[in-house]
């Protein structure tokens, strides 16, 4: 970790944030406080910015009312969005061949994935139904099943529109199974695999990442890495956390990301983005 003078001297222009396990706390909700930080900070100029691996259909309304947001970068760095407007500002794709291959690992493992086209998720109408009567061991059912839209035969969908996949995730019954295709997932031509729960592993572009977007949008708002925050708690989060001048690992992260943080914060359900921004952008 860097020195937390040398932090406290940086001027920072941009605060990029994970929600799942960082901004949002273990129920899924943002504290009045995170709230009324993030709004604080904008109000002096400070670019707000979502960096989540969730599509953009799937923000919850209550990140969208904080007025003080104003891009997010959404299923890993496929997409940058206006927040409040939806207006798409950059895209990327998989390729189609990624794409095939995906189609032919699902059928090999027997995982069930989860397809991302449009800003929407889409999956198998058994999975869906599954998850609804006996719920999910590493997420939360409630939000998988909000955020999830239910098809007949979710591989057909996904190469039927092989051109506009934004991201892929495999998604695991065991960890024991997760551990066992791995390999042949990571092996996958021209894709990025990454994780942002402890059963699934998400296949994007070879060029798609929330880094790559943030780089794109420090470019259009001239505004340089060692001025961006960035805050996470998982392995998709690593590579801003490493670009980043001040990168914030909160106290439930996991999968070696502490280890590559500057500063490692309170937990998600202690304010720990708060006190991030209270500390480094607000000076108190």
């Amino acid at each position: 970790m860097k020195n937390e003078t040398d932090l406290l001297k940086k001027n920072i222009k941009m605060v990029a944030l994970d929600l799942d396990g960082t901004t949002f706390d273990s129920a899924g909700d943002i504290s009045e406080r995170t709230v009324s930080t993030l709004e604080e900070a904008a109000s002096i100029g400070t670019h707000i910015v979502v960096s989540t691996g969730r599509s953009y259909a799937s923000l919850p309304q209550h990140i969208k009312d904080v007025s003080g947001i104003e891009y997010a970068i959404t299923s890993n760095g496929a997409h940058v969005n206006r927040l409040h407007s939806g207006e798409e500002i950059y895209s990327d794709y998989l390729d189609p061949q990624a794409v095939e291959r995906v189609a032919e690992l699902k059928a090999e493992t027997g995982a069930d994935i989860e397809v991302f086209i449009k800003g929407k998720a889409y999956v198998d109408e058994s999975y869906y139904e599954d998850v609804r009567e006996n719920g999910c061991e590493f997420r939360n059912a409630e939000y998988v099943l909000w955020s999830r839209r239910p098809v007949q035969d979710v591989t057909a969908l996904m190469l039927e529109h092989r051109d506009e996949i934004e991201n892929v995730n495999f998604v695991f019954r065991t960890l024991e199974l997760l551990e066992e295709a791995r390999p042949k997932v990571c092996a996958i031509e021209n894709a990025n695999v990454t994780s942002s729960f402890m059963s699934n592993l998400e296949v994007g572009g070879p060029n798609t990442s929330k880094k790559t977007a943030l780089l794109w949008l420090l470019d259009k708002l001239d505004v340089s890495t060692e001025e961006l925050m960035c805050c996470g708690d998982a392995p998709n989060d690593m590579a801003m956390l490493e670009l980043a001048g001040i990168g914030v690992a909160v106290a439930n992260a996991w999968g070696g990301l502490k280890d590559n943080a500057d500063y490692i914060t309170a937990s998600n359900d202690d304010d720990g983005v708060a006190l991030a921004i209270e500390k480094f952008v607000l000076k108190r």
